[in-house]
């Protein structure tokens, strides 16, 4: 896998990074220079949509960010709870999984609009699941399972 950290140049117009993650590792470390580019090129506040199927990383993905981030506590799909917010020194990021909302005041009822519209780094996995109420996203990441058994996975990342 090509170094990570050789990327600092990105630009606000759409920019594609392709990656091969052949394990959780990679996940995490690609989760890692993520967090680190979405500082440099978004000051800290930015709407990240987070694609794949069931298993593919994305959780995964945001633990690497956040531990990146300063984290160390437990990091959590929100799969039920709809929102985990996490606040790492003066960092906000908000972590939402929205594969189960059906309805737009489900997201009314955490604040969406409030968060959307304030600082911080939004992440939403299953984006797909409310596209019709939520800003185009400045980055996405796709993740991609190429190798089930042996946990590969590919990932494209764009940013706009």
């Amino acid at each position: 896998m090509e170094d990570l950290r050789h990327v600092n140049d990105l630009k606000r117009q759409e920019d594609v990074q392709h990656r091969a993650l052949p394990d959780e590792a990679a996940t995490l470390q690609l989760g890692g220079w993520l967090a680190e580019q979405l500082q440099l090129n978004y000051a800290g506040t930015a709407l990240v949509f987070l694609r794949g199927q069931l298993g593919a990383g994305k959780t995964t993905l945001v633990r690497g960010m956040l531990a990146a981030m300063g984290h160390t506590g437990v990091v959590k799909s929100p799969t039920y709870t709809l929102l985990e917010p996490y606040e790492i020194g003066t960092q906000q990021v908000f972590h939402f999984d929205l594969y189960r909302v059906h309805d737009p005041q489900e997201l009314e009822f955490v604040g969406i609009d409030e968060i959307v519209d304030g600082p911080g780094l939004k992440l939403f996995e299953w984006p797909e699941q409310a596209e019709d109420w939520l800003p185009a996203a400045d980055v996405t990441v796709e993740l991609e399972v190429v190798d089930a058994e042996a946990g590969g996975r590919l990932a494209h990342v764009h940013f706009r």
